[in-house]
């Protein structure tokens, strides 16, 4: 069979991060090297890179099915696609997959999209393809959407093949993040053990949390071409001794590359030789979310972490001489006092690089239901439920007031003349030059947001 799996390109509205970062559909590489099993046929379109249309796409690929992966910014856009898919091949059939098809698969319910797959991802997409013409036996998949089925049961081992890195050779020189230039993929682990309120992860893996043998993992590492590896684990650092492991089969094998992961601040914190052990064999950059500067908000979202904690951990990456991207929520009841508090903070932890959020609570948390009388967007308007937007009303000023105070947070921080020397210094013009153009791109993305002074 000819398969065609698609990864979307973000919808115009969406304020997206691709503008900074484009990293590779790891899950329909995946899923590509798992159907090669069965003699499929499988092309993976990037549309996010990819200059040909959707149209000219069908009529030279010609599909049997079409795969299309999805986070709640790409409802609309994958709903379109499809009608695309369905008017220039009828009989094709297309599924979608993906996190929020996990999740929420009712939102992704349309008359040109004839399977949702809302548990285990590439085993239940391996069955659909090897079963698509026989219908008696796709009706008793329990992964398949459908209001008459009831709990489906999401598995907790993971024995599938290396993803196909091939299948994307034509896009791989352009996936990068930041300065992880080019970079690639790896993931080691699914779920979190952890139960921040605000998280969509846990959703995913039916709260369970399980890793992959690290041989497994260091052999897999050995194929990768790329020096710059971006470890996509909800949270990589969760268990020291494994952590140590890793970096014992590092030296052991003689592997040189480079890593960029996510991390909470306890764990730094509280275990300063791993970080110092991993340093030494490539770790480069850490992802933490601080969340916030206020006790009460860590307490609020369930963080187990405190202020005290983000702060020594920010000094032992900085010791070590390990990049911190540090993600933030900004409560939609601050005001102006609390953005200046954040940005003193923030400048007196000397940090470069972060990520404002708006409190966004996504539908399938476990906050959702207490905030969905409140909501200043649509539910239906999917594109913005992108992290980026403000879901929620201010209380405390107005839309445009709140996103003017988030980019002058981001100006004062990042672009403030010590970082931008400090980042041309070590990364070249040339890359930050990127960097720059991008966030440009972003910055206005929401001044004209705050000019309209609304949401739609």
């Amino acid at each position: 069979m000819k398969i065609l799996l698609i990864r979307p390109k973000p919808h115009k509205e969406t304020i997206g991060l691709q503008h900074v970062m484009i990293c590779e559909p790891l899950e329909l590489e995946y899923i590509s090297s798992y159907l090669a099993q069965d003699g499929h046929r499988i092309t993976i379109i990037d549309m996010i890179l990819e200059r040909r249309s959707l149209e000219r796409i069908i009529q030279e690929e010609d599909p049997d099915l079409v795969g299309i992966t999805a986070y709640i910014s790409h409802v609309k856009v994958v709903k379109e696609y499809a009608a695309v898919i369905k008017e220039q091949k009828p009989q094709c059939r297309v599924a979608v997959g993906g996190v929020h098809a996990e999740v929420v698969p009712e939102d992704l319910e349309d008359k040109n999209i004839d399977y949702i797959i809302r548990a285990n991802g590439l085993k239940a997409f391996r069955q659909l393809a090897n079963n698509l013409y026989f219908p008696g036996k796709l009706q008793h998949m329990e992964e398949l959407w459908g209001k008459d089925k009831g709990p489906c049961i999401k598995e907790q081992a993971f024995d599938f093949p290396f993803p196909d890195r091939t299948k994307v050779e034509k896009y791989r020189r352009r996936y990068y993040y930041m300065f992880h230039n080019p970079c690639a993929l790896m993931k080691t682990s699914f779920g979190c053990p952890y139960a921040c309120s605000f998280c969509f992860c846990r959703q995913i893996t039916d709260r369970k949390y399980y890793t992959r043998p690290l041989n497994d993992v260091i052999e897999e590492l050995k194929t990768i071409d790329e020096d710059e590896i971006y470890i996509v684990d909800d949270d990589f650092l969760v268990d020291r001794d494994r952590v140590m492991e890793f970096c014992r089969e590092l030296k052991k094998q003689g592997i040189q590359k480079k890593y960029l992961i996510y991390g909470r601040a306890d764990f730094i914190a509280q275990n300063e030789d791993v970080l110092k052990e991993f340093s030494q064999w490539g770790l480069r950059s850490v992802i933490i979310g601080l969340e916030s500067c206020k006790e009460e908000e860590l307490l609020k979202y369930n963080k187990r972490s405190s202020v005290m904690m983000n702060e020594k951990a920010i000094a032992i990456l900085k010791k070590y001489g390990i990049e911190c991207y540090a993600a933030l929520i900004l409560g939609t009841d601050w005001n102006r006092k609390d953005f200046d508090n954040l940005y003193r903070w923030l400048k007196k932890l000397d940090l470069m690089f972060i990520n404002l959020q708006p409190f966004t609570p996504l539908p399938g948390t476990d906050i959702f239901d207490s905030y969905k009388d409140q909501l200043l967007i649509p539910r239906e308007d999917y594109e913005k439920w992108d992290l980026a937007h403000l879901t929620l009303q201010p209380v405390n000023m107005s839309v445009s007031q709140y996103y003017c105070n988030m980019i002058g947070i981001y100006y004062k921080i990042t672009m403030r003349p010590k970082n931008i020397l400090k980042m041309v210094k070590k990364y070249g013009f040339k890359q930050c030059l990127r960097l720059f153009v991008g966030s440009g791109i972003v910055s206005w993305q929401y001044m004209k947001k705050m000019i309209r002074g609304k949401q739609r």
